[in-house]
């Protein structure tokens, strides 16, 4: 009897047919949940990572392609048309017999009338920089700068007609030989208008000044006023000065402004109380009007949109150089 109960302990019997597998270990079953978690985490960070290179190369592809449309419709107005005339040249009538394609005046009148908004809004945004910074309580500030953004978010055919139908009259009392149409009221409403881009971008670059130059400037004897101009504005001077570069940019780009207020004489003239006519106005009146595509009048368009895009190309490389030369880190 002993050796039997022995060798039953020893050799037990086996599992009959048909009954259910014995379930796996613990610890088995948790490597086989973490390995299919690692799996759907890697899975979804590829995932995450293709679709922001996707973006990154959809605003790639579109400036690609804007440059090639303006390269190839370019270059079938300048097989007619001379690039040193249009350059060079101070008469713009590619609508009139006799036709003429220099290019000039619509640049006078578009450097001008940026001018006149790059004047205001640098006045107007880096005071109101300096005043959110360095002035104004904190609720002031969380009231105070909504309100001022709120003017980015206004379109700008308001602006245009605000610019001909308020602006102009009040101008008009100053300058009596003041015309309907001028680039001084639409210089000053486009001032206006990329003003909060100038301040936010100010008034941020001014906040990341450290407190310490703050408190040494006030610990040598300065006055707020003087600590605001003599140390913030110096040490954010990239920041404002990039800033600045790109609300220009902005302004030089502007369409409705200048097509309402500005007029549409293209003039060699920097005389601000006078109409002229930009380059973006005149794209918009040949994009609406009746030049039949493929004629040297229609193409004029993507002459003038290439030399615009380069102007703009040209300002931006300034700016990111202008900045990356004269940028201040602080820890």
């Amino acid at each position: 009897m002993r050796d039997s109960r022995v060798e039953t302990a020893s050799n037990p019997p086996s599992m009959p047919a048909g009954s259910p597998a014995s379930p796996l270990p613990r610890f088995l079953v948790h490597e086989d949940a973490l390995a299919r978690r690692r799996r759907l985490r890697h899975f979804e960070e590829t995932l995450v990572v293709w679709t922001l290179r996707s973006a990154a190369l959809i605003s790639v592809i579109t400036t690609v392609g804007i440059v090639v449309v303006l390269v190839q419709q370019s270059f079938g107005f300048f097989l007619q048309v001379p690039l040193w005339d249009f350059l060079t040249g101070t008469t713009w009538t590619p609508l009139f017999d006799p036709q003429s394609f220099g290019v000039l005046p619509l640049v006078a009148g578009t450097l001008l009338v940026a001018s006149i908004a790059g004047i205001t809004s640098l006045a107007l945004g880096l005071g109101a920089a300096i005043y959110l910074s360095e002035y104004a309580p904190d609720r002031t500030r969380r009231i105070l700068k909504p309100v001022i953004e709120i003017l980015a978010g206004i379109p700008t055919v308001v602006y245009g007609y605000f610019a001909l139908s308020f602006v102009t009259p009040l101008l008009q009392m100053v300058f009596p030989d003041l015309i309907i149409f001028n680039a001084l009221s639409a210089g000053i409403v486009m001032g206006l208008m990329i003003m909060p881009m100038v301040s936010t971008l100010s008034e941020d670059a001014m906040v990341a000044v450290p407190r310490s130059l703050r408190d040494a400037a006030y610990a040598l004897g300065a006055t707020r006023f003087e600590v605001a101009t003599k140390v913030v504005v110096p040490a954010a001077l990239s920041g404002i000065v990039a800033s600045f570069i790109l609300a220009l940019s902005r302004a030089v780009g502007e369409t409705m402004i200048v097509a309402i207020a500005a007029g549409s004489t293209p003039r060699m003239t920097f005389n601000p109380i006078e109409s002229v006519q930009a380059m973006t106005g005149f794209i918009a009146q040949v994009a609406l009007g009746d030049s039949p595509q493929g004629s040297v009048a229609y193409q004029t368009i993507f002459a003038v949109g290439l030399l615009l895009f380069l102007m703009t190309l040209v300002m931006n490389i300034a700016g990111r150089w202008f900045v990356a030369r004269y940028r201040q880190q602080y820890e």
